[in-house]
């Protein structure tokens, strides 16, 4: 099966949007494409997310940070947390100025909440985990429909459980990473999108350790995402991806 992704610079005066699609779709049926998707990210309206997220930050500002600057190309429709946040906190202000509601979910074993978070999050294109430490159901899963996208230590699954860094931090590790891949049913075995790396040594304390460890998550969940939104992630075979 061959796929390939182009990218190119057009004239949207001399080819319009409405022609560019008619001509891809002919194009698509006379190699026989399985699918063929064109995006054209100046005049389609941005993907539409949901982020979820608990008690850690660093991620989710990193993802609000980079929808302000324009980094990310998406709207946020609304951030969902089983943690709760204080008005005069960071998140909060920040969300209140953008008009972004702040839903809290206080989150059991017994219950996820998962119903109201369905309702929350309908009409969005893909939701983002951004270090949100909850499993979500198979049920949760086939309900919503879309694509959602994970960031996870890259540690794992050699540092299970809690505190997985100060667990990396004590076993002496070489190397510390960060993985965002596609949620399935399989714990954290979803088809990854972006993976990166970085070494430590015995200079590192705990805290520039952990330090190194959140920036990594927050640069691979970021990277994984504009990759997602500019179409440059494609399913290849069962289990794994292509990302151009």
């Amino acid at each position: 099966m061959l796929e390939f992704f182009l990218d190119f610079v057009f004239d949207p005066v001399k080819w319009p949007r409405v022609q560019m699609e008619e001509d891809f779709l002919k194009l698509s049926q006379t190699f026989k494409a399985i699918r063929s998707v064109v995006r054209v990210p100046a005049l389609d309206p941005k993907y539409k997310i949901a982020v979820l997220a608990s008690k850690q930050d660093h991620c989710l500002v990193d993802l609000l940070h980079g929808w302000q600057d324009g980094r990310l190309p998406v709207d946020i429709t609304c951030v969902i947390s089983n943690h709760h946040r204080g008005s005069n906190t960071h998140v909060i202000r920040f969300l209140e100025r953008h008009g972004i509601p702040y839903h809290y979910l206080c989150t059991t074993k017994e219950n996820k909440r998962e119903g109201e978070i369905l309702q929350l999050v309908q009409n969005t294109d893909i939701l983002v985990l951004a270090r949100y430490m909850q499993i979500l159901s198979g049920n949760f899963l086939r309900s919503y429909g879309n694509d959602i996208i994970n960031i996870h230590h890259g540690l794992l699954p050699s540092f299970k459980g809690g505190n997985p860094s100060k667990q990396a931090f004590e076993a002496g590790v070489k190397l510390i990473g960060a993985t965002s891949h596609f949620v399935t049913e399989e714990l954290d075995a979803g088809p990854i999108i972006e993976q990166m790396v970085e070494r430590v040594s015995h200079r590192d304390n705990l805290q520039s350790f952990v330090q190194k460890s959140e920036n990594l998550e927050k640069q691979c969940l970021s990277k994984a995402i504009r990759s997602y939104c500019e179409l440059r992630v494609l399913p290849y075979e069962e289990k794994r991806t292509v990302v151009f």
